[in-house]
């Protein structure tokens, strides 16, 4: 009797133990392995490939992280604070993409997954709250629409498992890291040459930009206008100083690049 209740009090400290590591942060600690065995950083640090078909041979970290954010309740969530609330949300985008990828691979892109009437960011295959929910709720509905985080550098956090995309980042996202991930990101992609540029009186920015400009405009640290979210980053841009002064006055043209879609894949290069 007494080893059948030691047996059993032994399984319910287990399964507390379980419970508060999926409450916190460290819910992140499979993704993060799965990212550092998985991403491949290329020269220059503004790019990442991501090995697809070595996790789609042994997903088990990846499903059983994936198990462990569909476990999270709602209420719980909720109780959160911004940054533990915002780093899930983009932590579960980018692990549920390389989940989408695995089940469709070998592909040329994510958008060879969709279908007329449907694109893979629509499909609802999500188990997160208790509901199922798509790519689009995570980040249109959640991130973007909830009007709690208001953000424009969640941009270059979530990864469409694109070359065009920012850098899938090595690292899962964090709430004690997650200022500083964001900030080097937005660095990250701001610099990248083959995504932002400056060309005499044209300034060269990715698609994405144009796709989400409305987001550069709510006031984020005072920021209204995308110009102004170009002036942050003219260091990053290299703009000299008849350039940023013509970003200052909003007489520079600005044009957007065309977005490439290949697959963010270590095999696609």
């Amino acid at each position: 009797m007494q080893k059948k209740f030691i047996l059993i009090l032994s399984f319910m400290l287990t399964l507390a133990t379980q419970s508060a590591v999926f409450a916190g942060d460290n819910i992140h600690r499979l993704w993060d392995q799965v990212l550092t065995e998985n991403v491949i950083t290329l020269p220059g640090g503004h790019a990442t490939q991501f090995d697809y078909q070595a996790v789609k041979k042994n997903p088990k970290q990846l499903t059983d992280y994936l198990a462990a954010l569909s476990a999270i309740k709602k209420s719980d969530f909720d109780r959160w604070g911004k940054d533990k609330r915002l780093a899930f949300l983009i932590n579960a985008y980018n692990a549920f993409t390389v989940k989408w990828i695995i089940d469709h691979y070998p592909i040329d892109s994510i958008k060879d997954t969709g279908s007329f009437f449907s694109s893979p960011w629509s499909k609802k295959f999500i188990s997160l709250f208790g509901q199922k929910v798509s790519l689009d709720t995570i980040e249109h509905d959640w991130i973007r629409g909830s009007g709690k985080f208001n953000d424009p550098r969640i941009h270059f956090a979530v990864n469409c498992a694109s070359v065009g995309c920012p850098a899938l980042r090595e690292e899962a996202y964090t709430a004690d890291k997650l200022a500083q991930q964001l900030a080097a990101q937005a660095t990250r992609f701001m610099s990248d040459r083959s995504r932002n540029y400056a060309d005499k009186d044209v300034i060269y920015l990715s698609a994405i930009f144009d796709w989400y400009e409305e987001d550069f405009e709510q006031g984020w640290y005072s920021i209204a206008s995308l110009y102004q979210f170009v002036l942050k980053h003219k260091k990053d841009l290299s703009l000299n100083q008849k350039q940023t002064q013509q970003v200052v006055d909003e007489s520079a043209e600005i044009d957007f690049l065309e977005y490439d879609w290949s697959l963010n894949d270590i095999k696609s290069r």
